[in-house]
């Protein structure tokens, strides 16, 4: 399966059912992290947009965006003198190797681990990055989740089917928890659980202090 070109929601503001979804993610996010004050954070594969990046923006203390393509606003912010904003065009894991190690307070893996062909490596990099006492939230569809993707996608027409073709794997708890653990996170340290009614798993990995 080739490498995609596009990054979320590049040609379009997509449906009612991805807005929905980048609605409800955001919403979780703020529950485990209510404020970003003062905070490093990295979202990688954040969409063309970077939607939830913008509503955090003038609180961050910093805020790395990757993913292949980005909007020519946000590049042109994070060349003004005194921005706290830095982009990254390229395709993850890879595109993170130039981040030094610890330099992140909160990571977030919003909808991106199953779009990625080395997964193992992007979370490894995510605990690479975190400083102490930082925090990971990882959100991916579960199995169950892709029954009705794929109904809502090419049956009812209601989502983008390159969205879905392009997704390489699904994860239950059982399958991102030892994901997780390879990667460097404490077991005593993950938390993994379904949210969405079950049609995702969402997890949250902290660093010791």
């Amino acid at each position: 399966m080739s490498e995609r070109n596009e990054a979320y929601l590049q040609h379009g503001r997509g449906t009612v059912v991805d807005r929905f979804g980048v609605w409800l993610s955001a919403r979780q996010l703020r529950r485990f992290v209510p404020s970003f004050a003062g905070k490093r954070v990295g979202d990688f594969g954040c969409g063309y947009q970077a939607s939830f990046a913008r509503g955090i923006l003038g609180d961050a203390a910093s805020d790395v965006l990757v993913d292949v393509a980005l909007a020519d606003d946000l590049k042109a912010d994070a060349l003004k003198a005194d921005a706290r904003l830095r982009v990254i065009e390229g395709r993850l894991p890879d595109a993170l190797a130039a981040l030094p190690a610890a330099s992140l307070d909160v990571v977030l893996l919003v909808s991106v681990l199953e779009h990625v062909t080395e997964p193992q490596r992007l979370l490894a990099e995510a605990a690479r990055l975190l400083a102490p006492g930082g925090i990971a939230l990882v959100n991916v569809p579960s199995w169950r989740g892709k029954r009705y993707l794929e109904l809502a996608t090419f049956r009812l027409r209601l989502g983008a089917a390159c969205e879905v073709d392009d997704h390489k794997m699904y994860y239950d708890v059982r399958d991102l928890w030892p994901m997780l653990v390879a990667a460097g996170f404490r077991p005593s340290l993950i938390r993994c659980f379904p949210h969405k009614l079950g049609l995702n798993t969402f997890a949250v990995c902290r660093m010791p202090p």
